[in-house]
């Protein structure tokens, strides 16, 4: 085993320091402007979430472009310490101001490494001592650039990150398979319910079509991020992808979501969506939906809430921060029914198409507990490469 030495993060960089982004507005995304990279567009396990990417115009945004071997923090919020580790395959982006960047020197360190390390516990722990306790949790460029990191030589990180990242690439391509598996489906709703609408469908309510939960938080003293109790979900932060990502549990579930319910955002910024897993409490800023006569019709109820999403964020266009949509909000929507055979022969057909999508997800969870179980073995030496 290789001599092991300690750097704090700052060290391992090209100009030493941390650079925070730019402080523009959010504007709809255009493929002729640069993607902005918020907190939101990035999931807890550090992957790019596509889900209602925005873009940036501002005659500065240039400057904060993001290069290769560029990680970033979220430096506020209930996600603080969440990280992103720019390799250049999801294009062009632009660095919002509540992250903070550190570019990566590869004559100093694998900057696959540092990626890997923020995702380990002993990452978690550091995240959890230093930030400051506020209500909105806050940490400066100053002290990530302190972070104590511990490694072996620049070859054994090599050898390390070849072990690893072989797992990420797999992950990483069972998630652009959902992406392109999605848009299928999305494609043939479209083709069934909107290009191929018939006139006597009829015309009706979302209430009218779905049954829906509305969310309600237990008591705080009952979180817990150690598997004690139920999953909850609460909203923005747990969501990507297609699936929800399992961070909080509570001892007292309030409102619950079941398997393969539809789950929406109802906090801004509303109007994510994902698929329940497993049966689920779910906070007031989340709603469950499910189809009213056939809970079965998963698939239709999720591509139809999909479909509606822009309609839905409408409601929040009340120019606060903090809006919502109510539950009288979601039961006003004025949508077409169509007729049951109809949506049987849909959900026949694009079943096989998501349950692809879900065991997809399922490899992608195992895959990652693999590569999370390894990475502490292999950085202390256990597992000789």
């Amino acid at each position: 085993m290789t001599e092991w030495k300690a750097y704090k993060l700052g060290e391992l960089t090209i100009d030493g320091k941390g650079s925070y982004g730019i402080a523009a507005p959010a504007v709809d995304y255009d493929s002729n402007k640069y993607t902005y990279l918020r907190i939101t567009d990035i999931n807890d396990d550090g992957t790019l979430n596509r889900q209602g990417l925005k873009s940036v115009d501002d005659v500065k945004a240039k400057e904060y472009l993001l290069k290769p071997n560029d990680i970033v923090f979220a430096r506020t919020g209930a996600s603080v310490g969440r990280s992103y580790f720019y390799d250049g395959k999801d294009g062009e982006l632009v660095y919002a101001g509540f992250l903070i960047m550190f570019r990566l020197d590869p004559e100093k360190v694998c900057p696959y490494i540092i990626k890997a390390y923020t995702h380990s516990q002993e990452y978690y722990d550091w995240i959890r001592a230093v930030d400051n306790g506020a209500t909105r949790g806050n940490i400066n460029a100053q002290t990530f650039a302190s972070m104590p990191i511990y490694l072996p030589s620049l070859e054994e990180q090599k050898r390390i990150a070849g072990v690893l990242s072989s797992l990420d690439d797999k992950i990483d391509l069972l998630h652009r398979e959902n992406a392109t598996l999605e848009q299928m489906a999305e494609t043939l709703f479209r083709q069934w319910f909107v290009v191929e609408a018939k006139e006597d469908w009829e015309e009706g309510k979302l209430g009218d079509e779905f049954a829906f939960t509305m969310g309600q938080s237990p008591n705080g003293d009952s979180f817990n991020e150690e598997g004690i109790g139920i999953p909850m979900y609460q909203g923005n932060a747990d969501f990507g992808f297609r699936f929800p990502t399992r961070r909080v549990f509570t001892t007292q579930p309030t409102r619950f979501a079941e398997v393969n319910d539809t789950l929406i955002s109802v906090r801004a910024p509303v109007g994510a969506q994902n698929m329940a897993t497993e049966r689920c409490c779910i906070g007031r800023g989340v709603a469950a939906f499910r189809y009213k006569s056939n809970p079965s019709y998963y698939s239709y109820t999720y591509y139809k809430l999909k479909s509606l999403l822009e309609e839905i964020r409408q409601f929040n266009d009340n120019g606060t921060v903090f809006g919502s949509i109510s539950k009288s909000d979601f039961e006003n929507l004025d949508i077409m029914i169509p007729d049951d055979e109809t949506i049987e022969m849909f959900q026949k057909q694009v079943k096989v198409i998501d349950d692809k999508i879900i065991n997809n997800n399922n490899e992608i969870q195992t895959l990652i507990q693999t590569r999370d179980g390894l990475l502490p073995r292999l950085m202390g030496g256990e597992v000789k490469l």
